[in-house]
């Protein structure tokens, strides 16, 4: 059922290709043929998934306007489980995309019971990460943000609660502030489209948030205008409670087309000009001209004792808040693919795609591809044991969040919330 995905859970484990096939997520590699360039977190097979990213990679190879957002539920500390979204993130803008990054303090509020207070002080360490990492774009507090709150307002005039119980598995015991948080959080992923233009937008995510990508597409679909159709040798227009005179005006603009009750019918004409025209005259006529956002989807950066990296299992993470000792002490306290022996690791090598130091150092703390497979190979071989792996990885993430803090506290003197 679609509820067992639980976008606020944090020991979960997902079936990626079971999932995939239940709610129609396709594999990454054939929609990224067309970028100029295929980013490491995609070649590394870390990206596996995605809805419409066809639309982004084409906007990025054209140089046509996209979005790219994503948010952050200020609940604690930031940490490595969440650079991820971030580095891709930031990846997009490079590519054109207007940035947009929210941080989720309603949600953070009413899921997680952090005080306002707290909501901002952690809301701040996101930030600077972002920028750190070379973020440009917008930023803002859902609960300081009064046009996300009306826009939130009028997608939910679109979803009734028996839709949130099909997709969220929410009860009568359901409080009304879980609810709202999640129409604002629709609203999120709408917003760069009515704070600039109606454009393809992309929201990065890990696989467990994909129910908010579901609903999100379908409010954006109901709250259309039109919706234009390619039939059997014509385009047609069909109204959804569009005013008469937004019907008249599809029919002025397409020379030779034919007006029915409702609906438009335009031959020897392409869909998406014809779409793109449409869009035109529905924000003409008062109206959001949505695109439908495109997303994708990562695999989880395990955490170090097995399981999700989450902030409530502190020995799970590593924070960019806690001393050098504490770091050291959790990598070598992590669970890697070794064998049970010594013997049995010399003779039959270790197993890496199981190993949650070696997946630390795929997703961020090893940058050359050549070296990545390095490690691999010797540890594959037995060449390398676990004990010197775990002190070579020790010493790249001491190094690493050495100079990413350094970029933060300068970051952090930037930000006005």
């Amino acid at each position: 059922m679609a509820h067992d995905i639980n976008p606020w859970s944090s020991n979960q484990t997902l079936d990626v290709g079971k999932l995939f096939s239940e709610f129609g997520i396709e594999p990454i590699t054939p929609a990224i043929s067309d970028l100029p360039e295929i980013p490491y977190f995609m070649r590394r097979g870390i990206v596996v998934g995605h809805r419409d990213y066809r639309q982004i990679a084409s906007a990025i190879k054209n140089k046509t306007p996209f979005h790219i957002l994503t948010g952050f539920m200020p609940s604690g500390h930031p940490h490595l489980g969440h650079l991820m979204v971030m580095k891709e993130v930031v990846w997009h803008v490079q590519q054109g995309g207007n940035g947009y990054v929210t941080i989720a303090d309603r949600e953070a509020y009413a899921v997680r019971g952090t005080s306002w207070e707290k909501c901002r002080d952690f809301g701040k360490e996101y930030l600077a990460c972002l920028y750190a990492l070379g973020f440009e774009g917008t930023t803002y507090f859902q609960s300081r943000n009064e046009r996300l709150k009306d826009l939130a307002f009028e997608a939910a005039t679109k979803v009734n609660f028996s839709e949130l119980t099909a997709i969220y598995g929410f009860s009568p015991e359901t409080d009304l502030a879980h609810a709202e948080c999640v129409i604002t959080q629709v609203a999120d992923i709408l917003y760069p489209q009515i704070d600039r233009v109606p454009a393809p937008t992309l929201v990065p995510v890990g696989i467990d948030q994909d129910p908010h990508i579901r609903l999100t597409r379908g409010v954006a679909h109901k709250m259309r205008m039109f919706t234009v159709e390619e039939r059997n040798g014509y385009v047609s227009v069909r109204s959804k409670n569009a005013p008469d005179a937004a019907l008249a005006a599809v029919h002025k603009a397409f020379a030779g087309s034919k007006k029915y009750e409702g609906h438009v019918d335009i031959r020897d004409a392409q869909c998406a000009d014809v779409s793109v025209k449409v869009r035109e005259i529905e924000r003409a006529h008062g109206g959001y001209a949505f695109y439908m956002p495109s997303s994708t989807y990562h695999i989880f950066m395990p955490g170090l004792n097995g399981g999700k990296m989450s902030s409530s299992i502190p020995e799970s993470i590593i924070s960019f808040y806690e001393p050098e000792a504490m770091m050291r002490k959790k990598v070598m306290s992590g669970i890697t693919g070794g064998r049970m022996t010594l013997e049995e690791q010399k003779r039959l090598g270790g197993e890496p795609d199981t190993c949650s130091l070696f997946l630390l150092n795929l997703f961020h703390m090893v940058t050359d591809d050549t070296d990545l497979a390095e490690i691999r190979r010797k540890c594959l071989s037995g060449e390398i044991l676990c004990g010197q792996c775990k002190k070579d990885t020790a010493e790249r993430v001491v190094a690493f969040l050495k100079d990413f803090k350094e970029k933060m506290d300068a970051a952090a003197d930037n930000i006005v919330v």
